[in-house]
């Protein structure tokens, strides 16, 4: 067993979904100005029955310092498929994508990042997703995905513009949920004792039932 210096958890209510918008809002806006008003708002993605939003919260702050968002293809394509279609060998499957990726600005803890990469990894195995699928925009962020075991789907160094992503040019990667337990272990990686090989009870993805609120066209019906 291993602790944290912050909790990781499923979104339960609107608050959540705005302290995830707020570490997005942070982090994209960093980088890109422009995405900075854009992120601040939960979006109808965040609200869909098929996604789940992940926030990391520190433990001494009670801050929201991490976030990231999956949602699944049992109902709809993913947000990827508009812009790169998958290799049919993927999206024949249960297809996960993992979108809006971010840490605040200053954290110094790399294990956050780390953490929110194993809660859509066992909340995808859970929900027996068979692939994840994620875009890069820089040369850094491919290595790092790559070293977890994400291969380029589009072939080497490949990009696109993803239209949910502002049009901005992104490597397209795979993982294949269902044989990476194997694959980590086989070749000794360095990150499978923390993926798979400890428990960490600050990272609860199923403690309790998941209480969306009301999607967003309902509640301006409310309010009208």
């Amino acid at each position: 067993m291993q602790l944290l210096r912050f909790t990781l958890r499923v979104a339960r209510s609107e608050s959540d979904l705005r302290a995830a918008c707020a570490v997005r809002s942070a982090s994209y806006g960093h980088h890109l100005p422009e995405l900075r008003g854009a992120f601040a708002e939960p979006d109808e993605l965040d609200w869909h029955a098929d996604t789940a939003v992940f926030v990391a919260y520190d433990k001494e702050t009670d801050e929201a310092i991490g976030t990231a968002r999956l949602s699944t293809n049992a109902r709809q394509p993913v947000q990827i498929e508009r812009s790169a279609p998958l290799p049919d060998v993927i999206g024949k499957r249960l297809v996960a994508e993992v979108t809006r990726l971010s840490v605040l600005p200053g954290n110094d803890d790399p294990r956050v990042k780390l953490a929110l990469m194993k809660a859509t990894y066992l909340y995808s195995l859970a929900n027996q997703v068979h692939w994840m699928v994620i875009g890069a925009r820089s040369d850094s962020l491919v290595r790092q995905y790559r070293r977890l075991g994400f291969t380029e789907l589009l072939g080497e160094g490949v990009s696109v513009p993803l239209a949910h992503a502002g049009n901005l040019p992104h490597r397209v990667l795979g993982f294949d949920v269902t044989s990476a337990e194997r694959n980590w272990h086989a070749s000794q990686h360095p990150f499978y004792e923390f993926m798979v090989g400890t428990y960490h009870p600050d990272i609860q993805l199923f403690s309790g039932a998941v209480a969306k609120p009301a999607p967003a066209r309902e509640r301006l019906k409310l309010a009208a």
